[in-house]
């Protein structure tokens, strides 16, 4: 049988994930113009697009890939990608964000968004914490979910502006939608598995837990649809697109791909996530929203500090592990 060097399957490794992550990207962006075009046809105002159709959209790559590694057998990528994916949407892409445009908000505007992320990090730390993130327990986290966005589309009366360009523009057509729509489900698929193989194939090559390899190749490749959607944001100075997006795509990981993760397989925890990973992803979500309510505002310092400390958290994970132990 053939046999191929370590190098060599790292470099087939770094293969399938850039092309998988490229999936990833392509699919979750097909999705989400598709989603908003049906949106916008059926009356749906600007606020529920974001704070629902648009997060939940720039989430689909982590749920594809968590659901996949979870069947595959690898439980630390999935649960990883997510407690990983919230660390980057707060610290990278809002740090990032905050870079380019300050980012404002009040606590009346903030309060009921962060405090479902908070209860969703909450619930999902008691799941981790008692090895209870069975189907029946992602039913509930995903009813939560369910209940939520019923609560937000019966409260949301805000008008559609014409000029909105969130995503959609280019489809003109509900058949073209949904065409769209089924090829970004195609791509979400396939690159979730090129991804989740690449990583395991990377990780046995350098010799690092796949809990890690999920924690931070995995998360930064799928938290890459809301970077770009944050800085698009930015150059239109659209604050709560911003915030809107990286919120709720927090909520959103944690109800929905843990959730569904769950109903479909029993989710294991991996040990190594429950060092100081699970408590970085509490302190990272407990710090921005008490930030964000008292003080109210990300500006460049603020960011390159979020930027930094993103930085040193995965930097530690390969050259000091045992201090994340």
């Amino acid at each position: 049988m053939f046999e191929i060097s370590i190098y060599q399957l790292f470099i087939l490794a770094s293969g399938s994930i850039l092309f998988g992550l490229y999936l990833l990207i392509k699919g979750g962006d097909w999705m989400i113009d598709a989603a908003v075009f049906v949106a916008r046809k059926t009356g749906l105002s600007p606020l529920f697009i974001g704070a629902t159709i648009i997060s939940f959209g720039t989430s689909v790559p982590e749920l594809f890939t968590s659901v996949n590694a979870n069947l595959s057998g690898f439980p630390g990528i999935a649960l990883g990608n997510v407690l990983g994916s919230n660390v980057a949407n707060i610290l990278l892409v809002l740090g990032a964000t905050a870079m380019i445009f300050t980012v404002t908000a009040t606590a009346r505007d903030l309060i009921k968004d962060l405090s479902m992320m908070l209860l969703a990090t909450a619930i999902l730390s008691y799941g981790m914490l008692t090895n209870v993130l069975t189907p029946t327990f992602g039913l509930l986290m995903f009813a939560v979910l369910a209940a939520f966005v019923f609560y937000q589309y019966k409260t949301d009366g805000i008008e559609i502006p014409q000029d909105d360009d969130a995503g959609g523009g280019t489809i003109e057509t509900m058949q073209a939608a949904l065409l769209i729509l089924v090829g970004g489900v195609v791509a979400l698929a396939i690159g979730s598995e090129l991804l989740v193989q690449g990583a395991v194939a990377a990780g046995t090559a350098l010799g690092v837990p796949e809990a890690v390899i999920g924690m931070t190749v995995v998360a930064f490749g799928t938290s890459l649809p809301e970077l770009s959607t944050c800085i698009a944001a930015a150059r239109k100075q659209s604050v709560g697109l911003i915030l809107g997006n990286v919120i709720g795509s927090n909520t959103f990981n944690i109800l929905s791909i843990v959730g569904l993760t769950a109903i479909i397989k029993p989710l294991a925890v991996d040990p190594v996530l429950l060092g100081i990973e699970l408590w970085v992803t509490i302190g990272v979500t407990v710090g921005f929203s008490i930030w964000m309510l008292t003080v109210g505002k990300l500006n460049k310092p603020v960011g390159v500090v979020m930027v930094c400390a993103y930085v040193l958290f995965i930097a530690l994970q390969y050259l000091a592990p045992e201090l994340l132990i």
